[in-house]
């Protein structure tokens, strides 16, 4: 079954004024559509069609040469744009409790840590890509992926990201990457992200 581009959990305005909704229109309608529409034709035909992006991207080295760069770029690109859309939402912000701030602090500290090398892989990030908090199987870490690279990729499994490709935030931003980055702490869904971790 092909993918298909999921909707929003939210309404394109619902995160102003942190993530303006005009920024949300491109970003999931055309920028996420796109990727959708090549990562079905790049596995169109083949024994991969109908398995998961999660799925695809655990597996990557056993993709055929000629599929696997694309598989990479753009099965990644769902897989991430949709993982961001969740991230996130209306009246979200805050911080952790019960378990998640637990490990958040066995592992960085305080909160206060946490989102300072967050904000610096994401603020710092080189060129486009994406600023992850991950769980190793034995902690949590932060870390940043190319591109449409995936944790999966590397056996991590993903908690929470801050997309830092320009399409993210250039509309409202301009090349303001920390302004933006600033803002997105302010509808990070924890609950979210404490369900991925209890998962």
């Amino acid at each position: 079954m092909p993918f298909e581009l999921p909707p929003l959990p939210y309404g394109y305005a619902a995160l102003e004024p942190h993530i303006d909704e005009q920024t949300l229109r491109f970003h999931h309608d055309k920028h996420h559509q796109t990727y959708v529409d090549k990562a079905n034709a790049a596995l169109a035909g083949t024994e991969w069609a109908d398995v998961t992006p999660d799925e695809i991207l655990q597996s990557l080295g056993k993709l055929p040469d000629d599929r696997r760069t694309a598989a990479t770029n753009h099965v990644g690109g769902h897989a991430n744009h949709t993982f961001y859309w969740e991230s996130m939402g209306p009246g979200k912000g805050g911080e952790p409790t019960g378990a998640l701030a637990a490990a958040i602090e066995q592992a960085f500290g305080d909160f206060a840590s946490l989102k300072q090398q967050l904000t610096d892989a994401s603020v710092n990030h080189f060129g486009s890509g994406w600023g992850w908090l991950v769980h190793d199987d034995s902690a949590l870490k932060v870390i940043s992926t190319h591109d449409q690279e995936s944790p999966l990729s590397s056996g991590l499994t993903p908690l929470l990201t801050c997309d830092v490709w320009e399409h993210a935030y250039y509309l409202k931003y301009q090349n303001r990457r920390p302004d933006y980055v600033t803002a997105w702490w302010n509808v990070v869904d924890w609950d979210k992200v404490a369900a991925r971790l209890a998962a």
